[in-house]
């Protein structure tokens, strides 16, 4: 008997190949768009690898941290400096194409019914994603990660009653010290890594179920697809997916070797000081847009801190805001515009994000807000309009 024999009776593995490559097929009006959910995949092997490489000579330590960084890997270390360049633009690359895969579904409605459960597990991959880069960004102990900590943790305080335990809890010391590095650290490595597996498998199997969406948000059967509708995902899909990822490390590695800065923040290779405050404190530029919502309510900020959580999870929430028949943004007129207004207005709030919140800035951020959460309450408007549209058409 061989092996792949021996394998298959008792893990099914043929089946398991043709549920998730073989027989899996995908329609074939799509565009380039829906290359970036493999490039997700593949820019999030490159954090792994180059982050196990990066753990080999990290010293979770409040007093070796830093120069683990900056003097061991980056001096010392053969190639140290290649695998935290590679860590650091992967970083920033994957929120990039993790923003135009998620704006990708908005636009193309891969939210809507069947395929809820796919849109939950990706949101939830990409709060985790978020959670793993916020405690990374901690561990190379530099001025702004430090201040950025402690300003994000602070937060918490506002929770009614539980708050200020919280806050020391999560830190395990009143402030940012030795003790909520090695909390980061592990949260870092080992469990959100973890969980973004277990998460990855769980999206991409919810995938399988109802299939991909398309640009004209048509529902294909099987058989469909499998006579004229869809090619196969394994090898046909994923041929064209070779090339793009071929082009995508082109620029990728031009990125590592040669625009590298663009990833790591100069105040950064400051050690750590927590008597000595930065002028202006602000996260990773993938963060900048919920952080100036953050700021925006800069009259209150307790509202200000329940429009930053909600403008985190509300997108969560998309298949019950948006409840139109129509699927794709393609044939929704009124859609569309609000969908373009909604992408120029997050790129403006991530462009404020990095300016002080003073002036007239201050002012702009919170207009800026308003129309933030304006796109999604809409949506149950629009679907109205549109289901009589529908109605009347019929």
């Amino acid at each position: 008997m061989k092996f792949i024999d021996w394998l298959d009776e008792r893990l099914a593995v043929r089946e398991l190949v043709k549920v998730m490559l073989t027989e899996y097929y995908v329609p074939k009006n799509i565009n380039f768009l829906w290359s970036f959910g493999v490039l997700v995949m593949l820019v999030f092997a490159i954090l792994v690898v180059s982050g196990i490489f990066l753990l080999m000579y990290y010293k979770p330590d409040a007093h070796l941290a830093f120069d683990s960084v900056n003097k061991t890997i980056m001096m010392d270390v053969e190639y140290g400096w290649l695998f935290r360049h590679t860590h650091a633009v992967a970083a920033s690359i994957m929120f990039l194409v993790l923003y135009i895969h998620m704006a990708r579904g908005i636009y193309y409605g891969s939210f809507k019914p069947p395929r809820e459960i796919v849109w939950i597990t990706g949101y939830i991959l990409f709060v985790l994603m978020s959670a793993t880069a916020f405690t990374g960004y901690l561990l190379p102990w530099g001025q702004m990660s430090y201040w950025a900590a402690q300003t994000i943790t602070t937060l918490f305080e506002k929770i009614p009653f539980i708050g200020p335990d919280l806050v020391v809890w999560i830190r395990g010391n009143y402030i940012v010290e030795d003790a909520t590095l090695t909390r980061f650290f592990a949260l870092h490595v080992v469990f959100l890594p973890l969980l973004l597996i277990v998460f990855t498998a769980i999206h991409l199997y919810a995938v399988r179920i109802p299939g991909s969406n398309n640009e004209d948000g048509e529902h294909y059967t099987k058989e469909e697809k499998k006579h004229g509708k869809g090619i196969p995902f394994w090898p046909v899909f994923m041929a064209k997916e070779f090339f793009v990822m071929s082009v995508f490390l082109i620029f990728f590695f031009y990125l590592v070797f040669y625009q590298y800065k663009f990833a790591m923040d100069p105040i950064n290779f400051q050690p750590a000081d927590y008597l000595q405050t930065p002028m202006h404190i602000y996260p990773e530029w993938y963060f900048l847009a919920f952080y100036e919502v953050l700021r925006g309510f800069f009259f209150s900020q307790n509202l200000g801190l329940i429009a930053f959580v909600l403008s985190m999870f509300i997108a969560a929430f998309l298949p019950w805001l948006d409840t139109s028949p129509i699927v794709s943004g393609k044939h929704r007129p009124i859609y569309k515009v609000l969908f373009w207004i909604f992408i120029a207005d997050f790129v403006f709030l991530t462009i404020l994000g990095k300016l002080p919140p003073t002036g007239l800035y201050a002012w702009l951020g919170f207009i800026g807000s308003l129309i933030y959460f304006a796109f999604f309450l809409a949506l149950p408007i629009v679907s109205k309009i549109e289901k009589k549209k529908v109605a009347g058409g019929r």
